[in-house]
This record gives C-alpha cells, structure tokens and sequence, in this order.
C-alpha cells in the first residue's frame, strides 16, 4: 500500500499543502524561503500556503506593471527590492486586485479578498523588517480595507424540516438526480443532520474517521482549523441518522487508503469538500429561492440556533471553535442587539400603581 495512504485525512491534506508550497517557492524569489521557515513553528501549511499564493500575486503585478522591476525574473528579485516600493506602489496594486487578468483568466477581490492579501505582505514585510534586513516598512503605512459586514445568511426552523425532508424523499430533484438519489439518501440525511445538529465546518465533517464516533457519550472527534482536535457532542437526531448510515457504511468495502472514512463517495472514497457543497446546493436549490445555502450557512444556522436557546455567546464560541469570542460576537452582532433589547423591560424600578390605588388617594 501506497505510504501515503496510511496517513488520515488531515495528514494527507497537510502533505498535499506541503508539496505544493514547495512548487509555490519555486516560482519565488529565493529570500521568500526564509520568511516561511521563520513563520513555520506558529502557522499551518495551509495558512503558509495562502501567503505564498498571496505573495506570488504581488511579485507577479511587479514583475508586470513596476518598471524597475520588469528587468528581471520573479526569481532573481533580490531583497533589497522590497524598500524600493513605495507605499504608493502598494496602493496601486490593491486597486489593481479588484479585476485582473492572468493565464487568460478573470480575477476579482472584493474588500475581504483585498484584505488577505495586504495582511499577507504586512506580514512579509514586518518579518524582514523586524529581522533588519531592511529598513523600511512601506506595507504598514498601507490601511487595511475597511469591512461592511454582511448579513448571515441562515436556514430558517422550516427550511431546516424541508431540507432534511428533501434529503430524504428526493422532492424536486431530476429524474438523474433520483436515481441516485436511492443510494445516497441515507448518507445525505446524515451528513446533514450532523451539520445542522454540530455546527461542525464542512472540512471537519469529510475528515471524520469512523473511529471518531462515539455512541456512547455521543461525540465525535474533530480536527479544527490550527491542528488541535475537540470533542463535539450531538443530541438524539444526529445520533440516529448516523446510526442508520453506518448500517449501510459497514456493507460498503472502500477503496484501498479510504477504509477509516466515514462518509464515502459512490466510488467508495472519502468524500471530498466539493462534494459536500455539491450535495447541499442540490437540495438547498428548491429550499429556498432567495437564500444561497452551502454548508457553511448551515453552520450559520446551528450557531443562531444555539444562541437564541442558550443566550450564551461563550458557549457558542466554544461550540463552533472559535478562539475568539469577539469572532463569534461579530457573527452574531444582530442576536446580541436583539437581546439587549429584550432587556429594557426586564428590570422594573418602581412598581406600577394600578388604578385603583390612584383613584383611592385622589379622593382622600
């Protein structure tokens, strides 16, 4: 069996993320390898990852678009490149990020995406900075976009009971769809339950091993964003929908590296992330019209869920996995108004005469 095959889930993709950083580098200026080994004991790959691709998209603009700088490959850059940018420069490539053409391909960013990408040089900037291998910092004098936060887009408790109900009759799907359909129901139901029943990120959800099911505390065991794994619990529900699938999962022989997984493809593979969107667009589209659901609105939906039962943002925050709270509280900003404005009748400070009593001590 192929080495790589022993390895779960997570492990795979954090080779996967390994490998194609190195590829990434290849393509960078040689210096670029020193600011990744120097962030590598407090990041992932897949966070080192997104600063490559983030980093090579303003080498890229450079290479393209700064006079200077056109005079030489993307590899040969040396460092001392970094204080011949302007903070000017750097502003005209994030004008640059909203629309863009490369390889023949259309890109956009919109505020968030142009974000990311300035957090990324900051934080390649900052590096050499702090390093003194260069003596000026022209990305910090760069304001980070300022975010309009959007609406969370959540199920509503009768959308829930359709969504499910679709999952599992196969209302309003083609006449393909319902064939398969008939083989994949079980597993849909389930996976989806457990999403809306946990609130656990789709990414957590594909990378579930059946070992990491506990029927008898009823939790499963997850890896969340960072590496480190948690304990989430699942009420009645969630308990009997997975019971159901892994009936039918224990008939099922996987391909050879996929025998742990719990949630398997129709080629008896672990189910991949796009799956998983695929299958909630597929029931979600005749759910609902004006609400574009993926599995991180039904994520959504479990927090709000939760909240309006419990009222406990740390609860939540803990639940969901979010280090910090404040994450959660800007997440659930329209919940928390609605709650402080419930309390404005709470607390009484004088009690309320009634008529009577002003009638008696009119007529004395």
């Amino acid at each position: 069996m192929d080495s790589k095959n022993n390895n779960n889930y997570h492990e795979q993709q954090n080779i996967g993320n390994i490998q194609k950083m190195r590829d990434v580098l290849d393509t960078l200026p040689s210096f670029c390898r020193q600011f990744f080994r120097g962030i590598t004991e407090y990041t992932s790959a897949r966070t080192r990852l997104a600063y490559a691709y983030d980093i090579r998209t303003f080498f890229e603009y450079l290479r393209d678009k700064n006079s200077y700088c056109a005079k030489m490959e993307i590899t040969q850059f040396p460092i001392s490149i970094l204080e011949k940018i302007t903070r000017e420069d750097i502003e005209e490539y994030m004008e640059y990020l909203s629309y863009y053409e490369k390889d023949g391909k259309i890109y956009t960013n919109d505020e968030r995406g142009k974000k990311r990408k300035l957090a990324s040089l900051r934080s390649f900037y900052n590096y050499f900075f702090e390093s003194e291998l260069i003596e000026k910092n022209p990305a910090v004098l760069v304001p980070l976009p300022k975010l309009h936060e959007k609406e969370i887009v959540r199920l509503d408790t009768d959308e829930v009971a359709i969504l499910l109900d679709q999952a599992e009759d196969g209302t309003g799907l083609s006449k393909t769809q319902k064939k398969f359909h008939q083989v994949t129901k079980t597993r849909d139901v389930a996976m989806l339950t457990l999403l809306l029943g946990t609130g656990i990120r789709v990414s957590e959800c594909v990378g579930l091993d059946i070992e990491d099911v506990d029927f008898k505390n009823n939790g499963i065991k997850i890896r969340r964003k960072g590496g480190y794994e948690a304990i989430v619990y699942f009420g009645d529900e969630v308990e009997e929908a997975l019971q159901n699938y892994l009936e039918q999962r224990n008939h099922i022989i996987p391909q050879s590296g996929h025998e742990h997984a719990l949630f398997l493809s129709m080629q008896n593979r672990r189910m991949s992330v796009r799956a998983v969107e695929n299958m909630v667009k597929k029931y979600s589209s005749t759910v609902t019209s004006l609400k574009k659901i993926t599995p991180h609105k039904l994520r959504s939906t479990y927090g709000t869920s939760l909240y309006r039962e419990t009222g406990d943002i740390y609860l939540v925050a803990d639940v969901l996995g979010h280090k910090d709270v404040n994450t959660t509280k800007k997440h659930y900003a329209a919940l928390e108004d609605e709650r402080r404005r419930s309390a404005a009748d709470k607390v009484r400070l004088r009690e309320k005469r009634n008529e009577t009593d002003e009638e008696n001590k009119a007529q004395t």
